[in-house]
């Protein structure tokens, strides 16, 4: 039985500052540049500000990659590029420097957090570090069973939970999110159509790594038998995560509901974060508010879920890849829009008649 109601963020989550907010507009308007001039940059900057509850808002110093890393037992139906159980190689990819988000990172002077929250390999193989949050070895087979039981997932929530308030505690100003999974795009997927009211194939997309027409047609079935499974639970989000998430996507969902707790602005990668942030906003409406969509993935749930929480992504350059490469990729515009919109002068005043 668990004890953890995600209804409860609803009181804990408050919208970043409105009031700042309107500074930030009032102090771009005097801005030298004229207003309009920097496009998007001037949004991101006034979210930041208000996230930060200043005016003018602080750049951003100490950002932080966090990825999520688990493996899926959908995995086994052949849905994804990736074999089955190999989450763990993806993650050592990441850790060795060798992928695309690593590389990025090392470039831009970050640091990146992996928490393994269920990956079905030897505990042996990866850092103490990384597999010490481990919640279970990989996840049920959301077609047909329960990816967790309640106490596992509940477990995971908190795990997030608890990353969060580490993250915060430790000075992290913004938060990259992404996730390590094979099989996980199927779960978000799956998700999304249960909190959206579609069909499995308006939200089935390629994956990360894309697959052939026949494991689309897998990867499809797989969610509509998914979808039958998670409608009964709609009401309860603990229990509509254990009945077709996973480890690492209940994790995500208790990270960002603290993230917004804690007034940590978040830039969302690909379909399973924005997954996750679907669920966060049933539980407590604000909590978006605190995010950021980095960049369009190109699947479908993705545009779906983001869509629902009315977050337009920040770059689309068709990138694929996930891992949080595509929210890592928005950084430097959210930087970027940050240090303008705290060190560009104000226009001199008119001398007066």
């Amino acid at each position: 039985m668990t004890t953890l109601n995600l209804d409860d963020f609803s009181d804990l989550i408050e919208r970043p500052d409105g009031g700042v907010r309107r500074d930030a507009e009032d102090r771009r308007e005097r801005l030298a540049v004229p207003p309009g001039a920097l496009g998007r940059l001037d949004e991101l900057a006034e979210w930041l500000a208000a996230a930060q509850g200043r005016v003018p808002v602080t750049p951003v110093e100490r950002p932080k990659v966090v990825l999520f890393a688990a493996d899926h037992g959908v995995a086994s139906l052949g849905v994804s590029a990736g074999p089955a159980g190999g989450a763990h190689e993806l993650v050592r990819a990441v850790l060795d420097g060798r992928s695309p988000v690593s590389i990025l990172a090392r470039r831009f002077g970050i640091g990146i957090r992996v928490v393994d929250a269920g990956l079905d390999c030897d505990p042996e193989l990866l850092p103490k570090d990384v597999v010490e949050h481990r919640v279970r070895r990989g996840s049920g087979r959301i077609d047909i069973e329960d990816a967790l039981t309640p106490e596992e997932t509940e477990a995971a929530l908190r795990l997030g939970m608890r990353i969060a308030d580490e993250e915060a505690d430790s000075g992290t100003d913004l938060v990259v999110l992404g996730d390590l999974s094979v099989g996980g795009t199927t779960v978000a997927a799956t998700l999304v159509a249960a909190l959206c009211g579609t069909d499995a194939s308006v939200v089935t997309g390629r994956g990360g790594t894309p697959i052939d027409d026949l494991a689309w047609m897998r990867k499809c079935a797989a969610i509509r038998d998914a979808l039958r499974r998670a409608r009964p639970a709609l009401g309860d989000q603990v229990a509509l995560l254990g009945a077709v998430g996973g480890a690492d996507v209940a994790a995500i969902t208790g990270f960002l509901l603290q993230c917004a707790v804690r007034r940590t602005p978040v830039i969302l990668d690909g379909i399973v974060s924005a997954a996750c942030g679907l669920v966060a906003q049933r539980a407590a409406f604000r909590a978006p508010d605190w995010w950021v969509a980095g960049q369009a993935s190109g699947e479908p749930g993705q545009a779906k879920a983001l869509d629902r929480m009315a977050l337009n992504p920040v770059l689309d350059h068709g990138v694929t890849v996930g891992e949080g490469t595509g929210a890592l990729l928005a950084l430097p515009l959210v930087r970027a829009a940050a240090a303008l919109a705290a060190e560009l002068p104000e226009r001199a005043e008119e001398p007066s008649e």
